[in-house]
């Protein structure tokens, strides 16, 4: 059993900018009002999931005004960043929450504004530093970290880049419950290792590492005919989503607890 209190919410900044689950700008932790689809919300959307590499001002222009003359669209520009600062720069101690530098906007980072993005990979890296030097303890804590911030998948864009960090999130969210299950079945917690194993599988019912997960967990908790109704669940759900059937180690998994469970 793993000792000490556990931190489950990584430090965010004054002001974060959330693109997990639902669009959110929170001040101080508290959720601030901005018009749903509105210019706001795509600029800072817009500046939070190309952090820290900034977006050109053009670029900028052409995605928020695409109808407008040059000139015009720089000054509604300027007016919803000037307009943006007087949202949230009294969480900043005064200072803007975006920034222009060499003809590229970028979010103030320097002044306390985060992204839940950047965050959840912080602790998500974190953890696997911290498990490849036998540190379980650190490890749960940053896993469970990046767990709390992942609210649901990236709630924001809809072109490629987007497209491909939505996928690349989702994939880390996934192996961060694989790893948290890895951690807890290690040191003998096995209601906690099915339990992750479980949120695995309504996230992805054919990760097959999840369901042998849950097979050995379900053993080891005395429940032998549910671990073998686990694989047929298994069985079931490959062949539905992918005409396939499951992999050796799952076979073999399978044989074990059929027939000699103390050693699955």
């Amino acid at each position: 059993m793993l000792q000490g209190p556990l931190r489950t919410v990584p430090r965010t900044g004054a002001v974060t900018v959330c693109l997990l689950g639902d669009f959110r700008v929170l001040k101080h932790g508290v959720a601030v009002a901005l018009r749903q689809g509105g210019k706001g919300e795509q600029l800072l959307g817009r500046l939070a999931l190309r952090s820290p590499d900034g977006v050109p001002r053009e670029a900028l222009l052409a995605c928020l005004w695409p109808d407008s003359e040059g000139g015009l669209a720089g000054q509604s520009l300027n007016t919803l960043v000037y307009s943006l600062h007087r949202l949230l720069g009294d969480a900043l101690a005064g200072r803007p929450p975006v920034l222009l530098r060499g003809g590229r906007y970028f979010l103030n980072s320097g002044a306390g504004v985060t992204v839940d993005v950047e965050a959840f990979d912080v602790a998500a890296q974190a953890g696997d530093r911290l498990a490849s030097i036998g540190d379980r303890h650190g490890a749960l804590v940053s896993y469970r970290g990046a767990l709390a911030l992942y609210a649901g998948d990236l709630a924001f864009g809809s072109d490629i880049v987007a497209l491909v960090e939505r996928e690349r999130l989702r994939s880390r969210h996934l192996t961060i419950m694989s790893r948290l299950a890895d951690t807890y079945f290690a040191t003998a917690e096995y209601d906690r290792a099915l339990d992750c194993a479980l949120d695995l599988l309504a996230d992805d019912p054919c990760r097959e590492d999840a369901h042998r997960m849950a097979m050995r967990c379900l053993v080891r908790l005395g429940f032998r005919s549910q671990a073998l109704r686990q694989y047929g669940i298994c069985r079931e759900a490959l062949a539905m989503e992918f005409d396939a059937v499951p992999e050796r180690a799952t076979e073999a998994l399978y044989e074990l607890v059929r027939l000699d469970p103390a050693r699955a």
